[in-house]
């Protein structure tokens, strides 16, 4: 690339042009734009609060909008009661065969307790259709893996487990999940 040219003498300073003033960055709020009343602050729009009416008005629709999905809300808790009260009524011999609850309990102290619960809850809701499989309904006990129908049964407990939790680690997860499916038809 070929180097700049100067500029002679003789040329001509009005065509040169002009050197820009470096503006101080500064943060404009509305406090310090109304403290300094500067004319460059003057000529920016800030956003003004509502006051008065405006306010008043956007807090009554605020208002009306929450009180609406409250309601929604109340009148889709009634309408899904009423919906399993009606369907407990017509299948009850069903309900005791179709849907049991299995309960499957794990310590919250290593990762491979929820790895394998998971995988249970997998198997278990695939193999068999109208079953609900709940995992840690209360408070774990530490160092447990438990299956149990609730109420009912118990599939496998494996209680009191120290690191590295041998006992669980050593399960085949897959004949389990048979064995259980097995028990509960």
């Amino acid at each position: 690339m070929a180097p700049k040219k100067r500029k002679s003498e003789g040329t001509d300073d009005a065509v040169a042009k002009p050197v820009r003033a470096v503006a101080a960055t500064t943060r404009v709020t509305r406090s310090s734009a109304l403290k300094n009343r500067s004319p460059a602050v003057a000529a920016l729009e800030l956003p003004k609060r509502k006051k008065g009416k405006a306010a008043a008005e956007a807090k009554k629709i605020k208002a009306e909008v929450k009180a609406e999905t409250e309601s929604k809300n109340v009148e889709e808790k009634n309408d899904v009661a009423d919906g399993k009260e009606e369907a407990d009524e017509d299948e009850t011999a069903d309900d005791e065969s179709n849907n049991k609850t299995i309960v499957v309990e794990h310590c919250k102290q290593c990762n491979s307790f929820k790895t394998r619960a998971v995988q249970v809850k997998k198997g278990l809701e695939s193999a068999v259709p109208g079953i609900n499989v709940v995992l840690n309904p209360d408070q774990p006990r530490k160092g447990c893996f438990e299956i149990r129908e609730e109420g009912g049964e118990t599939f496998i407990s494996l209680q009191d487990m120290t690191r590295p939790f041998k006992p669980m680690k050593d399960l085949d997860m897959e004949k389990v999940i048979s064995d259980v499916i097995e028990k509960i038809k």
